[in-house]
């Protein structure tokens, strides 16, 4: 089958594609953008790639493709898309084909909540494999135990990051509707996306449809201390429930500050891993609890853990300079970059911090949790914004924070402001879910300048 793939540079679109590549179909696809790194590792499979959404596909290299798998990025209007309409031709979003070309054969595992799908994701796969269960899996960034964000196997588990974001631009449930888990992880939810859920009720509504897809044998893990999660439930949930929490909170699964596993109040043994913060400490408790629903047991899930090197812009060290260290985080909530600070400052201590945010997501950009930012942000010794792009006063928004933020509208001004300031022992960390620039190494070639 050939297979021409819209928005193919995506995470998820691109894990879709080496995919399908692997399973022995052709597969070809375009994007707005192509770039590095998704281009580099689609090409290095022999997989086409076009620049561009050109009517012209449709005659040219798309021209016996069987199907159009189509990305959450393409909508009405796009002159490909609307070709394909036209032309009456077979197309598919890029969750359906998944499901019902692969899933659909296996027992599969999907990690959902607002916060840490990736983390949970590349920790509960890692798990697997080090058990030597050999899992497929597809997840929304790069495990650095495993080089890349998707494979396929002949094995029968197949590990999924469940996003709530939607489907297409004619399926807008979320995406996690399609994937039909046997053992669905549900790590906490907020509201976020709003530039396409009005509320937090409509989340909700959305992860109650993913309850509703687990069979009475499956297994819902649930963080137990999670209000909103627990309201979902109260509408109704058909399958096994098990929950995990920090000591002290109601949970089947229990940890300690120290690390300590509990269930059912028996001491599984300690968590002792290099993820910093309290947050992968529950998400690691989830990996296990989900683990543990196809026999691996919690020994040896901690064992496995004990080995576990992260996942690539979850507070990856980029360089240190002068002893100046800066960091890449893909925090763009602020309970998120909340959770990122207070993982930072439990390892470094005392040392500075100095925060650096770009605002990019919809929901940022919108303004919709510009309230939370100053508190978010509260254990930065200094802080710097990106506010190149927003529709709303950052420098207003920021000044709780007593003259500690300054606000800056140029990338070059900014990766200055920020040099001039750092001394040996300080903390850079820049948050973003975008390049932000190449900020990264414009700011380390500063330093070392």
């Amino acid at each position: 089958m050939h297979l021409h793939i819209l928005g193919i540079c995506g995470t998820f679109m691109g894990g879709i594609a080496a995919i399908a590549q692997a399973r022995g179909h052709r597969v070809t696809g375009c994007d707005a953008n192509v770039y590095p790194p998704m281009s580099t590792q689609l090409e290095a499979l022999g997989i086409g790639l076009t620049e561009g959404y050109g009517a012209e596909q449709l005659t040219g290299v798309a021209a016996d493709a069987d199907v159009f798998v189509v990305g959450n990025v393409v909508s009405r209007g796009n002159p490909l898309m609307e070709a394909v309409l036209n032309a009456g031709r077979p197309y598919v979003s890029g969750p359906q084909w998944l499901y019902e070309n692969v899933l659909a054969e296996r027992w599969v595992l999907a990690v959902a909540g607002t916060h840490g799908k990736t983390t949970t994701s590349s920790m509960l796969a890692w798990i697997l494999d080090h058990a030597g269960l050999d899992p497929s899996f597809l997840i929304g960034g790069v495990p650095v135990d495993f080089g890349r964000s998707a494979r396929t196997t002949d094995s029968s588990f197949f590990v999924i990051e469940a996003d709530e974001y939607d489907t297409a631009f004619f399926d807008k449930r979320s995406k996690f509707v399609h994937y039909r888990p046997r053992t669905a992880v549900l790590n906490n939810l907020e509201f976020d996306h709003a530039d396409i859920f009005p509320d937090l009720a409509a989340i909700e509504t959305q992860f109650h449809h993913l309850v509703r897809t687990v069979p009475g044998d499956g297994r819902v893990v649930v963080n137990g201390g999670d209000a909103n999660l627990a309201r979902v439930l109260t509408r109704g949930c058909w399958s096994e429930v098990e929950r995990f929490a920090s000591e002290g909170a109601e949970g089947d699964w229990t940890i300690a500050d120290d690390g300590t596993v509990r269930l059912g109040g028996v001491s599984q043994g300690r968590l002792a891993f290099g993820e910093r913060g309290r947050h992968n400490q529950l998400n690691a408790l989830a990996a296990m609890a989900a683990a543990r629903h196809v026999g691996v047991p919690a020994a040896q899930s901690l064992e496995a853990l004990a080995a576990f090197r992260g996942v690539r812009r979850r507070l990856e060290l980029r360089g240190s300079v002068r002893d100046v260290a800066v960091y890449d985080d893909f925090a763009h909530h602020p309970t998120a970059i909340a959770a990122t600070l207070e993982g930072l400052r439990r390892t470094v201590g005392r040392a500075r911090i100095l925060a650096v945010l770009e605002p990019r997501s919809n929901t940022m950009m919108l303004g919709t949790m510009k309230a939370a930012l100053p508190g978010s942000l509260g254990a930065a010794d200094h802080v710097y914004c990106y506010a190149g792009n927003l529709g709303w006063d950052a420098k207003a928004v920021l000044a709780p924070l007593d003259g500690r933020a300054e606000v800056h509208a140029n990338l070059d001004t900014l990766v200055d402001a920020i040099a001039s300031r750092a001394t040996s022992g300080d903390h850079v960390l820049i948050m973003s879910n975008g390049g932000f620039g190449g900020i990264h190494e414009k700011l380390l070639d500063r330093l070392r300048a």
